[in-house]
């Protein structure tokens, strides 16, 4: 048993992917239960979709997705935030018109930079390509983020629950805003690599609606989330490596398993209340 656990730690590639997946996991399960309180969740999926055109640009300038994540991250958050504000759409329109512009650009680009890039890997995403590099940048996104929602905690939950009250107790509820938009835009281009475009949207929200079947408070339920996060990430990498599946997608289907199971267990908890 340990040594078919030990197995795939014989390949470097193996570590380097198993620290991507386990700090994804976390940065995406940390932000997960806010993002659901605060109905974000069409607002990351644009924010990962937002992205393509920098990453066109960029890899044509000679740039690597993960030396991109910080800038294109604070660009996407802080254009989103103001669009969304500045709208007299709606915000769910205007998500949906930069979310379907953004895509569509990003393809346009693409096409007349002629540069080369993997769209299955930039969409489901490849994390056994991962350099050494990347994970390194992997992790420091990883530590920049928490290190931030820890700063923050108390302002992001009074904000998130409350932002009349924020506003009315003095808080700078546009900082806040903004604050957080970018942190779960670090989150997602520093996992892109990891899940790709279209399932980054899965691993932030599927941990966390898990774990919300469970727990009854908030700061429970990202503790849980967290849990579920970085169990799916890594069992998903060890189903893909043995079955040769597709690491992004596995780890996605794990998670909704676990979503599955804990919403059936708090069924039978209202059945025999």
């Amino acid at each position: 048993m340990i040594e078919i656990i030990t197995e795939p730690f014989k390949y470097d590639f193996m570590v380097r992917s198993l620290v991507t997946a386990i700090a994804s996991g976390i940065m995406l399960s940390i932000l997960g239960p806010f993002a659901i309180n605060r109905n974000m969740g069409f607002m990351a999926d644009a924010m990962a979709h937002a992205t393509l055109p920098i990453i066109a640009v960029g890899v044509f300038l000679g740039f690597s997705i993960s030396e991109l994540g910080v800038p294109a991250s604070i660009l996407i958050a802080l254009f989103l935030g103001y669009i969304i504000k500045n709208s007299n759409v709606g915000e769910d329109t205007a998500i949906g018109i930069i979310f379907s512009s953004f895509f569509a650009l990003g393809f346009i680009l693409i096409s007349v930079l002629n540069v080369t890039i993997n769209l299955e890997d930039l969409l489901f995403g490849q994390i056994l390509a991962v350099s050494q590099f990347d994970v390194f940048i992997v992790i420091a996104m990883c530590v920049a983020v928490v290190s931030l929602v820890i700063i923050f905690f108390k302002q992001l939950l009074f904000y998130s629950f409350d932002p009349i009250g924020a506003e009315v107790k003095g808080l700078n509820t546009n900082f806040l805003n903004y604050l957080f938009l970018i942190i779960l835009s670090v989150a997602i281009v520093a996992s892109l690599q990891t899940v790709g475009i279209i399932l980054v949207l899965s691993m932030l929200l599927i941990p966390a609606a898990a774990s919300k079947q469970i727990t009854d408070t908030f700061v429970p339920s990202i503790y849980v989330s967290i849990v579920f996060g970085v169990f799916s990430s890594v069992s998903g990498l060890f189903l893909s490596y043995f079955f040769n599946l597709p690491s992004g997608p596995t780890m996605s289907l794990v998670a909704t398993s676990i979503f599955v199971i804990c919403f059936f267990i708090s069924k039978l908890k209202e059945v025999r209340v």
